[in-house]
């Protein structure tokens, strides 16, 4: 790949990128890109163009440098003026994301998103919409769900059956009820101190309170052919060092369901107390060995398996974020190849009540204090009518509902005629799955 970068930046023809969102992630990207041969930032974009200079200054960008970069507020001119080989989606915000994809699409442009809010609502649609215009589509690399999918594919090229796949986090039963006024307190921090530090209480709160695992394993289930737990994530407590004898099925000694869905664990037990050697910021993958001999290979090699000998587990206990990023825009203008992509609907994210709640109050989507995202199968969700947390934002209820209820299209006045409305029914209409695929998992890759 740098050998092609290099010849890329020796002929003059860099990968001309478009980032928009000037936030932590974007940042992180930025404070690379320089220093990266062969891809050239050209354009940048946020709601406040000042946070683009401070992006830039933030991040060590000359003046002479930064001033080589076409700054605005509306992704449009971009499109439309820089000649963009891939544009970069990190705005955090799933309609917007959504939104700027297809634009990019209908420009030729590849994408790499960012915002996996936009591939757990409407991924597979994004895919298709990228394959018709002869596009790529792509998770971002460095984030635990490109990184998650890329352990899958090297157990399935390498022969094995995938078992299990995706992450850690600190996580407790009683973070559900989780607000953004409460959330800091988890962190061992005040709200200034947040504040301070720039850090955005809703998002933080996405990250404790559930949803945003949620939304990370659906678009790694959705991207990989696995398959959602039957009732939502577990998140048992399980240190990284046993990864190979607890995420296998219950009837081989695990706590699984099945073999071949998603799962995250928890760097705490349920009392609070640390899990010793967690995987709280890391990634990992369980599997199977297919043959006798190749599991008698497996412990030659130092790779810890389960008593049985036939499971096994590899992981990587960090990521780095937007400061692997580089790896997508090269492999999607390159080799015209994601880092992972949602090609299936097998599993979504649906909305919970927080609390006991009245008909007219208004729910404040991902990360707020009135609901959180569930992760089930799609079948599942689709059978029971329910909404699906990408949409809860700033929508009023229709009626009482009670701490824990699982939302329903009845239970909220939805506004049908928006865009992200209409691509949503789309892709239910286009890619739901048949009732009986929720533990049928592939083995492979689903085909493109």
């Amino acid at each position: 790949m740098t050998g092609r970068l290099q010849a890329l930046a020796d002929a003059g023809t860099p990968i001309r990128v478009g980032l928009i969102g000037a936030g932590k992630f974007g940042r992180m990207f930025l404070a690379q890109a320089r220093s990266i041969v062969g891809i050239e930032v050209v354009a940048l974009c946020d709601l406040d163009v000042d946070r683009c200079a401070a992006a830039l200054g933030e991040t060590g960008w000359s003046a002479e440098d930064g001033s080589a970069i076409r700054i605005t507020d509306d992704a449009e001119p971009i499109l439309d003026e820089c000649n963009l080989d891939v544009m970069v989606e990190a705005t955090g915000d799933p309609a917007a994301a959504i939104r700027h994809a297809l634009t990019a699409f209908d420009h030729g442009v590849h994408v790499v998103n960012v915002t996996v809010e936009a591939d757990a609502l409407v991924g597979a649609l994004l895919t298709g919409r990228a394959s018709e215009a002869h596009c790529v589509y792509s998770m971002a690399y460095g984030d635990q769900p490109a990184l998650i999918c890329e352990m899958v594919e090297w157990a399935r090229t390498s022969g094995f059956r995938v078992v299990c796949a995706g992450k850690g986090t600190r996580y407790l039963p009683a973070y559900h009820g989780s607000t953004p006024s409460s959330v800091w307190e988890h962190y061992g921090m005040s709200a200034a101190e947040a504040e301070r530090a720039g850090m955005n209480a809703k998002m933080f709160n996405s990250f404790l309170d559930g949803t945003k695992s949620a939304i990370e394993m659906a678009a790694v289930a959705n991207g990989c052919a696995l398959a959602s737990p039957p009732d939502g994530l577990g998140f048992p407590a399980v240190s990284r060092d046993v990864l190979a004898e607890t995420l296998i099925p219950r009837a081989a000694g695990g706590v699984l369901a099945a073999a071949g869905t998603v799962e995250v664990v928890s760097s705490l037990h349920k009392d609070g107390s640390d899990v010793e050697g967690d995987l709280r910021w890391g990634v990992y993958v369980t599997f199977e060995a297919v043959s006798d001999y190749a599991a008698d290979c497996l412990p030659q090699y130092g790779v810890a398996t389960d008593a049985s000998g036939r499971y096994a587990a590899l992981y990587r206990p960090s990521h780095l974020i937007g400061l692997e990023l580089g790896v997508s825009v090269a492999s999607v203008a390159v080799r015209g190849e994601a880092t992972g992509q949602p090609r299936a609907f097998v599993a979504d994210v649906v909305a919970v009540a927080k609390r006991d709640m009245a008909a007219g109050e208004r729910l404040d989507g991902e990360g707020g204090a009135t609901v959180w995202g569930c992760l089930l199968p799609a079948t599942t969700s689709l059978a029971a009518e329910h909404v699906p947390i990408g949409l809860c934002a700033d929508l009023p209820l229709t009626r009482q509902v009670t701490a824990g209820q699982r939302l329903c299209w009845s239970d909220v006045d939805l506004e049908t005629e928006t865009d992200i409305y209409r691509l949503r029914r789309e892709l239910e209409a286009s890619y739901a799955p048949s009732p009986e695929a929720d533990w049928t998992p592939s083995v492979a890759a689903p085909s493109s």
